[in-house]
């Protein structure tokens, strides 16, 4: 079933219409290895099997950004391909349905994981949104479009309310409070890349399939591979967290945790504390990394969070005062 909802004429790229693109199946395979080495890397520091988690460092966050950015870039591509001569009502809707099922299983999934900071508006939340709120884009002129995508990409720089840190109006992005959550998507701004993947696949789709990039097909095994990946791409979304969380847990489990994971975070609530409590901030932060390395020399650093007994916690304390006295003192003298 095919409706015809063009409002400026449609979409020229017509044999995307017709068939797959193998290149845009690898562009798909390749940032879903992307994404899965992200989360490898989340899930290592998650179990602390690395000394902190690199996945929530600035890097880690600004790759996630990126990762998730191509996806969405590729959504508003893959609209233009789904419907080049018109919304084809029956795909839209089912493709709908297996991506919000899809969000929803993760919301559940991470809910029982993870209730603190469960997914209630990630990427599938956003991509299943957007693929409904795109439509009308398609057939817009292209610098509409193109405005349109600037403009969500630049709404969260201006508009931070407190009003929108409602839960009900989180899905938007422009609250004043980023929520506590594991995979946070919104659709500001990030319904403007899947406007920018419109406007990238109206104007580039009608050159590229006339293009030797445009007639690539997969002819080795690996190439095979990644097409295949890349037409499954939301099954192994689904598929690939629970399989590394399972073989890492078993891991951890066999070797243990990473002695120093944690100690990061430990140096950064010590630094806070001492300096809250009237040390100078200078002093707190070698007293930080003194303190840490003296408990793991006496094999106190609980990395995972266990607590001391009565015995174990003036020994930490002791050793904790001794770094920082001996730290002011050196101050002193140099004075």
């Amino acid at each position: 079933m095919s409706v015809d909802v063009t409002l400026d004429r449609p979409v020229s790229a017509s044999p995307a219409a017709q068939r797959r693109w193998p290149v845009i199946d690898a562009a798909r395979a390749a940032a879903l290895a992307a994404m899965a080495s992200y989360h490898t890397v989340w899930d290592l520091g998650h179990l602390r099997l690395t000394a902190e988690n690199y996945a929530l460092t600035p890097l880690g966050r600004h790759a996630a950004e990126a990762i998730a950015g191509s996806f969405l870039l590729l959504v508003g591509v893959g609209l233009v391909l789904m419907n080049g001569r018109g919304v084809r009502v029956r795909p839209t809707l089912l493709r709908f349905a297996r991506i919000g099922g899809a969000a929803l299983l993760v919301t559940l999934g991470t809910w029982v994981m993870f209730p603190d900071a469960f997914v209630f508006f990630g990427v599938l939340h956003c991509i299943a949104v957007s693929s409904l709120l795109g439509l009308p884009f398609l057939f817009l002129p292209v610098p509409v479009t193109a405005v349109a995508a600037a403009a969500f990409l630049a709404a969260p720089h201006v508009v931070h309310a407190p009003i929108f840190d409602a839960a009900a109006l989180s899905f938007l992005g422009l609250g004043s409070v980023v929520p506590r959550t594991n995979d946070y998507v919104p659709l500001f701004p990030w319904f403007g890349l899947v406007l920018a993947g419109i406007v990238l696949g109206r104007l580039a789709l009608p050159k590229l399939a006339r293009s030797r990039l445009g007639a690539w097909a997969p002819r080795t095994r690996l190439a095979r591979a990644a097409t295949f990946a890349g037409r499954h791409s939301l099954a192994i979304y689904l598929i690939h967290q629970p399989v590394l969380l399972a073989l890492l847990t078993g891991v951890v489990t066999v070797i243990g945790a990473n002695p120093r994971a944690g100690l990061q975070a430990f140096r950064a609530d010590y630094v806070t504390i001492c300096t809250r409590t009237g040390g100078e901030p200078a002093l707190c932060r070698i007293a930080a990394r003194c303190t840490s390395e003296a408990l793991l020399r006496e094999d106190l650093f609980r990395e995972d969070g266990r607590p001391f007994s009565g015995t174990e916690r003036l020994r930490a304390q002791g050793l904790s005062q001794a770094c920082y006295a001996t730290l002011d003192a050196a101050a002193r003298a140099a004075h």
